[in-house]
């Protein structure tokens, strides 16, 4: 069976919410710091996508968390992070950190650069429960990921490579050449949300483009189909 497009609830990239601190520039897929909007509080355990662009040499400062999964997937530029659990990395473009808060962490989230702006998506999602003991993970590319159309990035138990949440959570990167399609089945009882990062596809016959996100909970197969060059992001959640 196929998703059709009237099973699609849309958000689109104008819709998010905004925040322009001069040294950051965000969007909001979800309720998020000042900006609230009691019908945008998250997908299932997906509760935050924030859009950001770090200006050179600026950055978030220390600060703690608790009982979240956070992830960042750097888009362009570099992020230097570091952490009370002893971690330090500098993450490039395609990469992935995932830092589960547990019972409490701090970290800080820096652009490196004195001249180049970066730009990263920051993902938080609920764990499955509290009080864990606080951990982190990455995922890099490999040469063969390069082209690949689908390719897991996150999921419960760190297979094929990937980071580990602890979530009944996978996201996989779809990057697709113009006119390529990739499927993914889509199991009952779960949710499928995506984000697209840059470029133009269908989702099931409805178009987006960068910025935009799109959900559905209506099982069978979805189809995503590159009408420009593109890169998004997967959710598919418990």
């Amino acid at each position: 069976m196929k998703t059709t497009a009237t099973d699609l609830t849309v958000r689109r990239a104008g819709e998010r919410g905004h925040a322009d601190h001069g040294w950051l520039n965000s969007f909001h897929s979800f309720s998020f710091a000042d900006y609230h909007d009691p019908a945008q509080m998250g997908f299932r355990s997906l509760r935050v996508i924030n859009d950001d662009r770090v200006a050179p040499g600026q950055g978030f400062g220390t600060h703690p968390h608790r009982d979240m999964e956070i992830f960042s997937y750097v888009l362009a530029g570099a992020l230097a992070h570091k952490d009370s659990l002893g971690n330090a990395r500098m993450l490039k473009p395609g990469q992935v950190q995932l830092m589960s808060a547990g019972r409490g962490v701090t970290h800080s989230e820096f652009n490196p650069s004195p001249s180049e702006p970066a730009h990263f998506l920051q993902i938080w999602i609920l764990p499955r429960e509290r009080g864990l003991t606080p951990s982190y993970t990455e995922w890099h590319p490999a040469a063969e990921h390069a082209a690949a159309p689908k390719v897991l990035l996150i999921s419960p138990e760190g297979r094929e490579g990937s980071a580990t949440i602890h979530q009944d959570a996978d996201v996989y990167r779809i990057r697709l050449t113009t006119g390529e399609t990739v499927t993914h089945e889509l199991k009952s009882g779960r949710g499928a949300w995506l984000q697209v990062t840059d470029g133009t596809l269908t989702f099931n016959g409805t178009e987006l483009t960068t910025g935009d996100g799109a959900s559905t909970e209506a099982p069978g197969k979805l189809t995503f189909t590159a009408t420009r060059p593109v890169e998004a992001i997967l959710f598919d959640l418990k």
